[in-house]
């Protein structure tokens, strides 16, 4: 059994981060409803996914845009996100995610 000061070194309080911060998106994975409260305390829920028990939010933009690339590439299995600035001023951009071929140098 652990310690005290053991559990509190390894303790991690639990966050929802951004999809943004995933380098590849499976468009199959299920999307789920979450609730949080903002600065002012108003409760206002959101969708995330959830990946190796870590949750991840997606915000209704990056839905939207997602529909845009499946409506074009209705096969593709995955997408990637790119997110530019901070808060309500963010924007989202969704593509196609498509595996790179590394060349070595000579």
């Amino acid at each position: 059994m652990a310690t005290l000061k053991e559990e509190a070194q390894a303790y991690e309080p639990p966050q929802t981060m951004n999809i943004a911060a995933l380098d590849k998106i499976p468009v199959e994975l299920e999307l789920q409803t979450g609730e949080g409260k903002d600065k002012e305390g108003q409760v206002f829920k959101y969708k995330y996914v959830e990946i190796e028990g870590k949750q991840y939010r997606v915000p209704g933009t990056v839905l939207g845009g997602i529909k845009a690339v499946l409506k074009k590439m209705p096969h593709i299995k995955y997408v990637t996100v790119d997110k530019d600035g901070e808060g309500m001023g963010t924007r989202y951009h969704v593509m196609p995610y498509v595996e790179a071929e590394v060349e070595e140098i000579k």
